[in-house]
């Protein structure tokens, strides 16, 4: 199968960071990079990517800018740069995935298209509870497992069912329409490169949703793989969420479709950093 980037975001949660790196540690799947994009955490982030890369067999590269604000497209951008495989895989540091999370992107990447998947949302009394050897495990991601530990019943569990046909048929049901999450998607870096990447003047709400629809305009076909894989989401406060800045990204993506825009000259181009090379933990300065 192919190499992939894993693409991760985050910001001063070290301690959600931790367990969905702890994920990444068991994939099946070995032939990957994850990279951190750091939307200007403080030292102790930096100091547990670098415990961590002692203790597991991740190759980590921690892709970090000063803290200006929320500007998580911008860290986005150049994380995409750095990536070192031709297809990426975007999620964030609150999303802990199953052990076959890459291995699924990987398998299901085809020319023209991006993956879009979906995930389980945990109250916060279960997300605290969640051990490293819960994750390492991996019984967590049974659906007797969570509903054991309190979470409640809901059909979205079904989506943590491994069997066949039981995953093709969830998949043939659903009427959720692929887009692009920032929780849980894929695509081939040259794709992302042509609509010139994430629109830095987005912040909180819809950003991942933007790009995705760009890519559409541009004839890249989004594909569910919301059954075959899954995630867990973790729980946490939003002080950076905004009702004016979510409307303002609402104008922005109403803009993209009614134009049929593929391109953002809000992008990647202004603020390229082609020329940077990352070794196995740095930082890229703004």
């Amino acid at each position: 199968m192919i190499p992939v980037s894993v693409i991760v975001t985050t910001y001063e949660s070290p301690a959600w960071l931790e367990k969905v790196l702890w994920g990444y540690s068991v994939q099946t799947h070995k032939d990957f990079e994850v990279i951190v994009a750091d939307d200007g955490s403080s030292e102790i982030t930096a100091g547990l990517l670098e415990e961590l890369q002692r203790m597991t067999n991740l190759s980590i590269r921690h892709v970090w800018h000063e803290k200006r604000g929320f500007r998580k497209c911008r860290i986005l951008n150049k994380a995409i740069l750095a990536a070192a495989h031709p297809y990426l895989l975007f999620s964030d540091g609150d999303c802990i995935p199953r052990n076959d999370f890459v291995a699924v992107h990987a398998r299901y990447a085809r020319p023209g298209a991006f993956l879009s998947g979906g995930i389980v949302r945990l109250d916060r009394t279960l997300s605290d509870a969640i051990t490293r050897s819960d994750i390492l495990q991996g019984d967590i991601f049974e659906p007797w497992a969570l509903m054991r530990r309190g979470h409640r019943i809901e059909r979205k569990l079904r989506m943590l069912v491994r069997r066949q046909p039981w995953v093709w048929l969830f998949e043939q049901i659903s009427q959720t329409r692929p887009t692009f999450n920032g929780h849980h998607s894929s695509a081939w870096k040259e794709d992302i490169l042509a609509v010139n990447g994430f629109d830095e003047r987005m912040e909180y709400g819809g950003l991942d949703r933007e790009l995705g629809e760009r890519l559409m305009n541009r004839g890249v076909v989004g594909r569910s793989i919301r059954h075959r894989t899954v995630l867990l989401h973790l729980d946490h406060d939003r002080p950076y969420v905004a009702p004016e800045k979510i409307e303002r990204n609402w104008l922005l993506r109403v803009r993209t479709r009614l134009g049929r825009r593929q391109w953002s000259d809000f992008g990647i181009l202004p603020t390229s950093l082609s020329n940077v090379s990352a070794p196995c933990v740095d930082s890229l300065d703004s």
